[in-house]
């Protein structure tokens, strides 16, 4: 049996690999440092999971960021649930795009472990 897609896209980081947590809690793991690359690994391999920073992008006219674009590719795809890491200092940036995008499930950093692969192992 095969396993469940993950798609990790990192354009910033700084924080742990979570690579080894997604692997334990049984996803084959995909990762994309940009956006553009991201949104074509999505239309090509549906993953079960999208785990995505918000940066927020204070340049853009009229998105918050480029996680806003990611959703319009994944809107069409209703089996794939998007986790979403944010930074506490963007949290009122990050609420106006929770106005017209959902996610499965937001963390702030820094990121809960044991609540990020529960909410993994949930979706297997």
């Amino acid at each position: 049996m095969s396993r469940p897609t993950l798609l990790s896209v990192i354009e910033l980081g700084g924080y742990p690999d979570f690579r080894p947590l997604y692997e334990k809690a049984g996803y084959e793991v995909l990762t994309e440092t940009r956006m553009r690359k991201a949104m074509t690994t999505i239309r090509k391999k549906t993953p079960r999971v999208v785990v995505a920073e918000f940066n927020f992008q204070s340049d853009f006219r009229d998105r918050t960021s480029s996680l806003e674009s990611m959703m319009s590719v994944v809107e069409r795809l209703p089996e794939t649930e998007v986790i979403v890491f944010y930074e506490t200092e963007f949290a009122h940036q990050f609420d106006r795009l929770l106005k017209v995008c959902s996610f499965y499930r937001t963390f702030t950093f820094p990121i809960p472990e044991d609540e990020l692969a529960a909410s993994l192992q949930a979706l297997v």
